[in-house]
């Protein structure tokens, strides 16, 4: 009976092992990956797209950050003293060159005026000039006090002479040509004092008539105008103040155009030159691209920043633009024409390294290039490629080089990408 349960154990044991062993060849095919899931493995192709590299223009541009300024402004001031009367202009309010800003009151100053002008029509009286129709006074010996001192010395002469020869022939005392004599001298000092009051009065005459003149200046700075166009930014007096000289009262800038101060750095000082294009924007336009010219390139670099300045002269027309905006943008440089380029889905970059999957007959192989600028949806290439070479553009994720591949599959299909495949269980 022993013999016969022996053979039994034995058979049963042999079913166990065969079905752990089938069990276990199970769980192993479980865990290995199908050619879909394995991309690239033998038999399973990578569905790709490709493209090729292609000759383009590209417009070299270098960017830049600055802030938009006034070309022009001011901080007017008065140059009189006096009581603001009026004040007809507005915070924001756009005004003229020559626009009257402030008006101060008159009154004092047309006083001064008048005076200024009655010591003037006097001096001028004096030297014989009607200050109308004669405005240089006439030679000395026109005027009448030099006139008049001169007939008293010449009468004075001729009475000597005639004092002198009655003398000679004893019919005249001496008292009597003592005081002829005497009154020659008299009458000579008296032409000199006219002469020299003469000049002193035409000395005179030029100080009245600046002192004339500046008492107009005065009058007619009681009425502050604006010295260059612009818009009011600051409005410092207010009507009923009085105000002293050099008091500031209005401050004004001007809004078109305007200019994009900004430093760029020193290694673009040998390519930024006046007449270049900027293209910039603006936050409070967003959706906006304004555009300018640059006007001037500092000659030095700024030792702390490395930089230097440029300033870029924007038409302001519409008034959109502001001082003290924030703009950024690009000088655009120069355009190179064929350019060797790719699309930017035929790159793939891993650590800052740049590379494309060229397609060799079924298979791809792996070639690192060096990417320059960008222009639209393609990416400079500088290094790397011939330019007739034929790119995988899809799937590169599951690309390397030695992976067979498959011209022509779409997205989504066997070999997609990881952002078109489903998610395997588990996280895989």
């Amino acid at each position: 009976m022993q013999g016969s349960e022996r053979p039994a154990e034995i058979r049963r044991l042999t079913r166990y092992l065969a079905a752990m062993m089938l069990i276990t060849a199970l769980i192993s095919c479980g865990k290995e990956d199908t050619p879909a899931r394995r991309p690239g493995a033998r038999g399973a192709a990578v569905a790709i797209r490709t493209a090729k590299p292609q000759r383009i223009a590209i417009q070299r541009q270098v960017d830049l950050a600055g802030t938009l300024a006034s070309i022009d402004q001011a901080r007017v001031s008065s140059e009189v003293a006096g009581m603001v009367r009026e004040v007809p202009v507005n915070l924001g309010q756009e005004v003229k060159a020559g626009q009257v800003l402030v008006r101060l009151d008159p009154r004092e100053l047309e006083i001064a005026l008048r005076r200024a002008e009655s010591q003037l029509r006097q001096t001028e009286a004096q030297l014989g000039i009607d200050g109308v129709k004669v405005k240089e006074p006439p030679p000395d010996e026109d005027i009448a006090a030099v006139r008049t001192a001169a007939a008293n010395r010449d009468d004075a002469r001729a009475q000597l002479a005639r004092a002198t020869r009655l003398r000679s022939r004893n019919l005249l005392a001496q008292a009597d040509l003592d005081t002829a004599e005497t009154r020659v001298k008299v009458t000579d000092a008296a032409y000199q004092a006219a002469l020299e009051n003469v000049h002193s009065l035409k000395a005179s005459l030029q100080d009245r008539r600046a002192a004339f003149e500046l008492a107009q200046k005065k009058l007619e700075d009681a009425l502050i105008r604006a010295p260059v166009a612009g818009s009011v930014s600051e409005r410092l007096a207010q009507p009923g103040e009085f105000i002293r000289e050099n008091t500031p009262v209005i401050a004004l800038v001007q809004l078109n155009p305007l200019k994009v101060v900004t430093g760029i750095q020193e290694k673009y000082a040998g390519i930024i030159r006046p007449g270049l294009t900027v293209q910039f924007r603006v936050e409070s336009f967003p959706d906006r691209l304004f555009e300018g010219k640059v006007e001037f390139v500092s000659p030095s670099v700024d030792q702390a920043t490395r930089t230097f300045t440029v300033e870029v002269l924007v038409n302001n027309s519409d008034r959109k633009l502001k001082p003290g905006f924030f703009a950024k943008g690009t000088i655009l440089v120069q355009r190179d024409e064929n350019v060797l380029a790719v699309p930017e889905e035929t790159v793939s970059t891993l650590a800052g390294v740049a590379a494309v999957f060229i397609v060799e007959g079924d298979k791809v192989r792996q070639q690192t290039v060096e990417l320059g600028a960008r222009e639209g949806k393609n990416l400079e290439v500088n290094s790397g490629l011939q330019g007739n070479e034929t790119l995988a553009a899809s799937n590169l994720s599951q690309l390397a080089s030695g992976v067979s591949v498959q011209i022509g599959g779409s997205r989504g299909g066997p070999g997609a990408s990881d952002a078109t495949r489903p998610r395997q269980e588990g996280g895989r």
